[in-house]
């Protein structure tokens, strides 16, 4: 490896802008600078605030160019001198660099200085701790800072605290390739265990498909059977075995909260200024849309900020922005397309091939044709980058894990939305969301960025429920259960939402590997079981919650709805699952006062009814057994079900089996004949009809008797019935109970055993 030669050839190649440039000459042209030249500007400004301010910046700047050149050429004083000097010229250095960032030269200069060794290790400590860009890295001073590395001169810690930089900063380098190039060098600091982790973190952010070998993944595998089961070696198998599943045949851990530690925790405040000077003003979150990305934004306060960088692309900054360079000159130079001039879907559809993304990922979430962009190419190391942004970005902004600082809880809402709008536009949940709730679940309060969060769950990727139950659902339960009775409604409305996502899931890329390697059970046996115990799980909150709240009818109406998507699973989504509602849902809710949640049971059950004759016809047509054909258990149930509904509507029969009455709750509850007095007339959610139509069809009767709705009359009752909109119970009605030819009658027998 020459990295030497390396530098020659890229800094042959780009620099990284002109105003560093400029930077540069200023810098080494320092020894011919008339120092008086800031007297007289005092002397011309001293009654001008504008003049005065100007002049402390000029002071400043070379103050700082003063410092780096003492950094560069090293000590030549005494001791005690030199100690005076060295501590003046590192705070100059600290100061300028957390209050407006270093320059790309500054930083290349201030790198070599830290990782060569001419000052001891405290002082290349503070020297690293303060390398903050103004705005981006030049990928040649990382590659420079690299090749110091192996000289030797530079302590462990030292060391550690390099590549904690390098993580921390990875998404401000301008370019990687260079980077990219000096792989083999990065993995054979795996063998330090004090480097390890971070080692791990960078190569997380840098393999691509063609990075993995054999003889790397031999040698992760014997680093872990020396060192255990570590979270960043698995991170890194896990990631080799999604590129060469075919390399890796050891089982790794299901699924892991976090597999790194925060490397930007050191510079999480100066990052954030640096975004703030990269991305300038922030719009407010837009809404995605096919067309072209130059969205006009709202105005917003001054001190306001997002998150989301803005589209930017580097080499455009630095090459278009050339005076006299145009746009088609660059092209023909570069062969890139850059991002700004990206407009419109033709566009997108011509240079596909050629397009440059961001530095910065989590600018792609605001443009809706570099979504359309990722969900085509399926680019691997792209989806990589996301992730990394977001796991690191939703960590830094979740406003519950700082306590007390709710002031950009905006913000976070913002931010949140975004994300959301994101995964709505491309029908696909981010891993790196899924491993924000795990960590953010057990301290959230329920109460802020509900709506957000509870978004969030209703798009977490289909993965073992089993797994997902510890770390997402069983939490959720405790929230639930002791919070009102609209936040269970909200978090069955988006367990509903879910369950959704997950059929479509299933139902259209059962076949298809998913994007990210997971612990999926792989057959459809095992992914159908996995929906099957969520439905089960719902079922427990939904029985659970009933009973709290006193068999609420508001409650009811969304467990109801969450009920209609499971009833149709195998006519809509063509997947061999049949799943009932649970006692405790359907007796309240054939026993409710309300006529729309009686209407909705009826609906339900006769989409039931459709779906399990569906699978039976489609059992006997095929003749032979496998492993999705029904158990008669669930046969039986339905069956059960229907025997007791037609007993409650029709026959005036109800509650012949399976549900038992004490004959002291119904005496004193004052019905004379119970066995006989439950029926379309005089059901609870039907009384109301009942009179309305004796009222409505004999208004001289002064008396009101019900019992009279018979014969005739019962086949009118019914028209109006159906007439009222009563849908459901229409359905049901005419696909489950056998009306006789002979009006007169009431002799109907239900037809429903299968």
């Amino acid at each position: 490896m020459s990295p030497q030669k390396r530098v020659k050839d890229s800094k042959a190649q780009k620099r990284t802008s002109q105003d560093s440039d400029s930077y540069k000459t200023n810098l080494l042209a320092l020894k011919e600078e008339d120092l008086n030249d800031s007297k007289c500007s005092l002397k011309h400004g001293q009654n001008d605030p504008v003049k005065d301010y100007g002049h402390a910046d000029d002071e400043a700047e070379d103050a700082l160019k003063r410092a780096v050149r003492y950094f560069e050429k090293g000590p030549v004083e005494t001791s005690r001198s030199r100690d005076k000097t060295l501590e003046k010229h590192l705070k100059t250095v600290e100061n300028v660099a957390w209050k407006s960032g270093l320059a790309p030269e500054g930083i290349d200069i201030l790198l070599n200085v830290a990782l060569s060794g001419k000052f001891g290790n405290v002082v290349n400590t503070r020297i690293l701790k303060c390398m903050i860009p103004t705005t981006l890295i030049s990928e040649d001073s990382v590659v420079k800072a690299v090749s110091w590395l192996c000289v030797g001169k530079c302590s462990g810690s030292t060391k550690v605290l390099f590549y904690r930089w390098l993580v921390a900063m990875f998404d401000f380098i301008d370019h990687k390739e260079q980077i990219n190039l000096l792989y083999g060098f990065f993995f054979a600091s795996l063998e330090d265990d004090a480097l390890c982790p971070y080692v791990c973190h960078l190569l997380y952010l840098l393999t691509r498909k063609e990075n993995v070998k054999p003889f790397r993944v031999r040698k992760l595998l014997g680093l872990q059977a020396k060192m255990g089961m570590q979270p960043h070696l698995q991170a890194l198998l896990s990631l080799y075995k999604f590129f060469a599943p075919t390399l890796i045949s050891v089982s790794l851990p299901a699924r892991k909260k976090i597999y790194f530690r925060n490397s930007e925790n050191l510079w999480e405040t100066a990052l954030l200024a640096v975004r703030q000077r990269i991305q300038g003003p922030p719009p407010e979150p837009v809404k995605l849309m096919l067309g072209p990305a130059n969205v006009h934004p709202v105005k917003r306060k001054w001190n306001s900020y997002s998150v989301i960088p803005m589209l930017n692309s580097s080499s455009c900054s630095k090459e278009c922005g050339k005076k006299g360079m145009a746009l088609s000159d660059y092209l023909r130079s570069n062969g890139s397309f850059p991002l700004e001039q990206l407009k419109s879907f033709p566009q997108l559809l011509k240079n596909i091939h050629c397009l440059e993304l961001p530095s910065q990922m989590g600018a792609v979430l605001n443009n809706s044709l570099l979504l359309h962009y990722i969900n085509v190419v399926k680019d691997e190391s792209i989806l990589l980058r996301l992730y990394h942004w977001l796991s690191q970005t939703l960590q830094e902004e979740c406003i519950w894990y700082k306590v007390n600082d709710y002031e950009h809880g905006k913000e976070f809402a913002n931010l949140l939305d975004t994300i959301i709008r994101a995964e709505y536009f491309l029908q696909e949940g981010f891993y790196s969301c899924e491993t924000f709730l795990y960590k953010s679940l057990p301290l959230w309060d329920g109460l802020c960025c509900r709506s957000q969060f509870l978004q969030l769950v209703s798009w977490i990727p289909f993965s073992s429920f089993s797994e997902v139950k510890p770390l997402l659902f069983d939490h959720l339960a405790q929230l639930f259960f002791i919070s009102t009775i609209y936040f269970k409604c909200s978090v069955l409305q988006s367990l509903k939402e879910l369950l959704q996502n997950w059929l479509l899931w299933l139902s259209t890329d059962i076949h298809m590997k998913p994007v990210m390697d997971s612990p999926l059970d792989t057959t459809l046996g095992g992914s159908v079981n996995t929906v099957s115990e969520l439905i089960d799980y719902i079922g427990w909150l939904s029985t659970t919650a009933m009973r709290l709240e006193s068999n609420n009818t508001f409650l009811l109406h969304f467990i109801l709805d969450f009920y209609e998507k499971v009833c149709d699973i195998y006519i809509n989504y063509n997947l061999p699952l049949v799943v009932l509602f649970p006692p405790g849902i359907f007796y309240p809710a054939l026993l409710s006062l309300d006529s729309s949640i009686l209407n909705q049971l009826c609906y339900i059950m006769d989409r039931y009814r459709k779906n399990l004759t569906a699978a039976k016809k489609n059992e006997l047509v095929q003749k032979t057994k496998s492993e999705f054909n029904f158990s008669t258990k669930t046969y039986k149930e339905f069956n059960h079900y229907l025997t007791v509904m037609v007993g409650c509507l029709w026959t005036s029969k109800p509650f012949q089996k399976g549900l038992y009455i004490d004959h002291e709750v119904i005496e004193k509850a004052g019905v004379a004949d119970y066995k006989s007095s439950l029926n379309l007339v005089h059901h609870p959610a039907l009384l109301s009809y009942t009179v309305s139509f004796l009222l409505q069809e004999w208004p001289e009767e002064r008396r009101v008797n019900m019992s009279s709705v018979r014969g005739k009359k019962w086949n009118w009752y019914l028209d109006y019935l159906f007439s009222e909109g009563l849908q459901g119970l229409k359905l049901f009605i005419r696909s489950s109970i056998h009306r006789s030819s002979t009006p007169l009658t009431r002799e109907h027998k239900p037809h429903h055993q299968h």
